[in-house]
């Protein structure tokens, strides 16, 4: 059994404890990183009938996962971390529901689960939490934030950059949906002039986030000043801005990625990064997560890197275990909700 995981019951005291046909079933909680899954919600309605396990350290590899998994009724996975495919869900014998955080999952084999009887749920999700890191990086970029506070603490330069300003230069939105929508919104509060592309995006769309619509994604890129990236990965937007899109744009420009990593194209943007062709940027979303520690992305210049922390906040964690705790109970009175 993988060394970080921590057992913990639900149930708060030997009252709460009935008779019971047969032992409680075992839910796992993956990617329990921040320690935080039994506390941040209310499990109290599941006492006696489930015991929680949370894995404090990230699980990788089908043979590790099938064999710390082996033993587990209901499992709980945070976002598209870990992939479930057929071949992994049929080495779990015992599993019958399976919890993603969030109402939309790739990673998962559905028409797998549903063939082996495995019920799957999602949860809701919030969204202001990634606008604001998209902000966030992209402050950090423009100022140097990174640099700066680096120098500041170990006694270097003061002052050593030159920041790049926001009033007045051109925002490049990708996608004008939950996130792009208020992505773009901000960056009219900042003064900037707001453009917006996606393959289904209209002009009146558009204006209502107080963006002009780009004529072509090319054209967008090519004018933008930054770049901040907000559709969905699909097959027809996988590697949507390849080597060729990144060379259209500015020497000075910088981009920003929240969404997913194969969104745009990752040996494209480390070549673009080493040779200087765009002048920097934020990247929150990795292939590969946790990132191995000899990743390339480790040491790319130019690069503001956050371990995938658009989603975590108090208020999607507090919404996801609460939902959790809630599809549970459903799937034992018989009545699943929120089915994926």
């Amino acid at each position: 059994m993988e060394t970080g995981w921590l057992l913990i019951s639900i149930a708060t005291g030997p009252a709460l404890l009935p008779a019971l046909k047969g032992s409680p079933m075992r839910c796992a909680v993956l990617d329990d990183l921040q320690g935080v899954a039994t506390t941040i919600a209310d499990w109290s309605p599941l006492a006696g009938r489930v015991e929680v396990v949370p894995f404090t350290s990230h699980l990788s590899g089908e043979d590790a996962l099938a064999e710390a998994l082996a033993g587990f009724d209901i499992v709980i996975t945070v976002r598209e971390r870990v992939p479930f495919p057929e071949s992994l869900l049929a080495r779990l014998p015992k599993l019958r529901l399976l919890i993603a955080t969030g109402r939309r999952n790739t990673v998962i084999d559905l028409d797998a689960a549903r063939r082996l009887g495995i019920t799957v749920c999602g949860t809701d999700a919030v969204g202001t939490p990634t606008v604001e890191l998209t902000w966030a990086l992209l402050l950090g970029l423009a100022r140097d934030l990174v640099t700066e506070n680096t120098a500041f603490r170990a006694g270097g330069p003061w002052q050593s950059t030159l920041g790049a300003d926001l009033h007045g230069r051109t925002l490049g939105v990708i996608g004008l949906g939950r996130i792009g929508g208020p992505v773009a919104r901000i960056g009219g509060a900042f003064g900037m002039d707001v453009r917006a592309w996606s393959r289904n995006l209209t002009a009146q769309r558009a204006a209502e986030f107080g963006a002009a619509l780009a004529p072509s994604l090319d054209e967008l890129l090519a004018t933008s000043d930054f770049v901040t990236v907000h559709v969905p990965l699909t097959e027809s937007s996988r590697g949507l801005v390849d080597g060729r899109r990144l060379a259209l744009m500015k020497p000075c420009a910088y981009l920003v990625n929240t969404a997913r990593a194969a969104l745009v194209e990752p040996a494209a943007l480390l070549a673009a990064l080493r040779a200087g062709s765009i002048a920097g940027a934020a990247i929150d979303v990795f292939d590969t997560e946790p990132l191995p520690l000899d990743d390339p992305w480790r040491t790319a210049p130019r690069l503001l890197a956050t371990p995938h922390l658009g989603y975590v906040s108090r208020a999607n964690y507090e919404l996801y275990f609460r939902q959790a705790v809630e599809a549970v109970e459903a799937y034992l009175a018989g009545a699943p909700i929120r089915l994926l």
